[in-house]
């Protein structure tokens, strides 16, 4: 397999990404293109001017524990809102939220401040995912001249793990997920419930080239991935609170 950086000018509010995309790289049939949700958002006009926004007294509280700003606070409150989901907790600054988009129908997504980043963005703006992420990549691969796969990935955490991971928002093109149940291991043993989250695994593989700072690398190429394409476009769903093995732990 092999990845494949694309680096860009810096994007801004109406650019056509797409053009962008096979302007600056060699897209070909059969890759699948892995895209920041941040660059998705940024000329999709997503960035939201802290100057427009009043604070609530939820929101001006956190900023007061945390000697930050409660506009700031109260944009993650309202993407949490617009998402469905709820406030966990928040420690360092960072507020964990769990968030359950329209059209998610499996599981909800536990994510730092709604997906939301002061950085990559002018000063005095946030930006976070794609008002759609689903439909941003059904779009995108539609404007592109090859036969591709779109992946949008977005930065987290892990729990009890050190550093910046990457993982996969939506995917529009193949399946996020492949079963291994039922085959073999090496003594024969037949696997009873691992599947392959390949969309999440080829989202922090491509993070590697495409980093989280200047490099002004908002999208990378997947190539000789061996990973069928389908009809599948959506949110790469997750697992409901009561079956995950990190329930009652977060």
């Amino acid at each position: 397999m092999e990845i494949i950086a694309i680096s860009t000018p810096i994007l801004k509010s109406g650019d056509d990404l797409a053009r962008i995309l096979m302007d600056t790289s060699d897209i070909r049939d059969g890759d699948i293109i892995v895209v920041s949700s941040k660059a998705i958002a940024t000329v999709e006009g997503a960035a939201i001017d802290l100057t427009n926004v009043t604070s609530s007294k939820e929101a001006q509280s956190i900023g007061k524990e945390h000697n930050k700003s409660a506009e700031y606070y109260q944009v993650v409150l309202d993407e949490t809102a617009r998402m469905n989901g709820k406030v966990i907790q928040s420690v360092n600054g960072i507020v964990l939220t769990e968030l359950k988009p329209d059209g998610m129908n499996e599981g909800s997504i536990l994510v730092p401040n709604a997906g939301l980043d002061k950085s990559n963005v002018a000063d005095g703006y946030v930006i976070g995912w794609p008002k759609d992420p689903v439909a941003s990549a059904r779009n995108l691969r539609e404007k592109i001249d090859a036969d591709v796969g779109i992946l949008i990935t977005d930065s987290g955490l892990s729990p009890r793990r050190k550093g910046v991971i990457s993982f996969a928002l939506t995917v529009c093109g193949f399946d996020p997920f492949t079963s291994m149940i039922g085959k073999p291991d090496l003594f024969g043993h037949k696997m009873s419930v691992t599947e392959e989250a390949h969309a999440d695994q080829l989202a922090t593989a491509a993070n590697f080239l495409m980093g989280n700072t200047d490099q002004s690398t908002p999208a990378a190429i997947i190539r000789n991935h061996h990973i069928p394409f389908s009809d599948f476009s959506g949110w790469v769903e997750g697992i409901e609170r009561e079956k995950d093995i990190y329930h009652g732990v977060i």
